[in-house]
């Protein structure tokens, strides 16, 4: 298929967002077999269909999904124009999503951008949270422009994407309790509860290799995904968690804890993924800069 027929691409956009023909019809102000003749058309120029009928129904199959995916971006960028092109004052407003993935501190990822979104007020802000993955997906279909993570992008990844290092800090453990005088830093974390970051989380392999390198067995209790919800739980006496030391100063006094030591050796790192398409963008440029100056003296 050389050209993409977008008349029938709405048909079936509607059809699957309404979740019948009928209803999409009555959308259309058509016959529902005028968008039943349209969909099958367009499915036969695919060569392969976009939903299972079952018992008379139409549910999306796996490629109908993706379809739809894609669909509702280009209808929504449609919706957007038509908008801006209507509106007869000075446009000076546009969109900038930003994609961070779930285990970046989310007072650190305020500091990397809050001085860039004050400094471009005219544009509005997306912010989304989503997996490492899930994030690149959307910023391959150009659905983000921007993304902060906790890893690059590895060797070989197809994906059209610039990746910048934007620097790193050690980590620090925290503790409702402080250290009595007689427990030292890192022997004490031996038996202790920890509370843990996710396998989605960059710093989860580093971690549990340096606890092995350390010789240190903790009692791992629960993981988390998400990281404020793991200093929650730590802050709620449910085990030691970890920080970057970046963020020590709030973390005590946000969550009522203490730092009972650091680790010089364990490092979290910090990346920016943009689409190569954006890469001379200004916005983007400014938030790099500003994470990097950050993280330099972060420690």
């Amino acid at each position: 298929m050389h050209h993409l027929n977008y008349h029938h691409l709405y048909y079936f956009y509607l059809v699957a967002r309404e979740g019948s023909i009928a209803k999409a019809a009555k959308l259309l102000h058509v016959t529902p077999q005028t968008v039943s003749g349209q969909l099958s058309t367009f499915e036969s120029q695919l060569g392969y269909s976009l939903f299972d009928r079952i018992n008379k129904r139409l549910y999306l199959n796996a490629k109908g999904k993706v379809s739809y995916q894609y669909a509702s971006e280009i209808f929504h960028k449609g919706y957007q124009l038509a908008e801006i092109l209507n509106n007869s004052d000075e446009i000076t407003t546009n969109e900038f999503v930003i994609g961070i993935t779930n285990g970046i501190p989310k007072v650190l990822f305020y500091d990397f951008v809050h001085s860039t979104m004050r400094a471009f007020s005219n544009v509005k802000y997306i912010i989304k949270e989503d997996s490492f993955d899930g994030l690149l997906k959307e910023l391959a279909i150009n659905a983000i422009d921007f993304i902060v993570a906790d890893r690059g992008i590895a060797p070989g990844t197809q994906v059209n994407a610039n990746s910048y290092f934007l620097g790193e800090s050690s980590l620090s453990f925290f503790a409702k309790q402080a250290l009595s005088n007689n427990q030292q830093f890192p022997t004490c974390l031996n038996q202790m509860p920890l509370l843990i970051q996710g396998y989605t989380s960059g710093i989860r392999q580093a971690l549990t290799s340096w606890l092995e390198a350390e010789q240190l067995h903790p009692k791992i209790i629960a993981e988390f995904d998400d990281s404020a919800l793991l200093k929650l739980f730590g802050s709620e006496n449910f085990g030691v968690f970890c920080a970057p030391s970046a963020i020590s100063q709030h973390v005590e006094a946000q969550y009522n804890v203490h730092c009972i030591g650091n680790a010089a050796t364990l490092n979290e790192r910090y990346y920016a993924i943009t689409g190569k398409s954006r890469a001379d963008n200004t916005i983007c440029n400014a938030i790099v800069r500003s994470a990097q100056t950050i993280l330099q003296g972060g420690d």
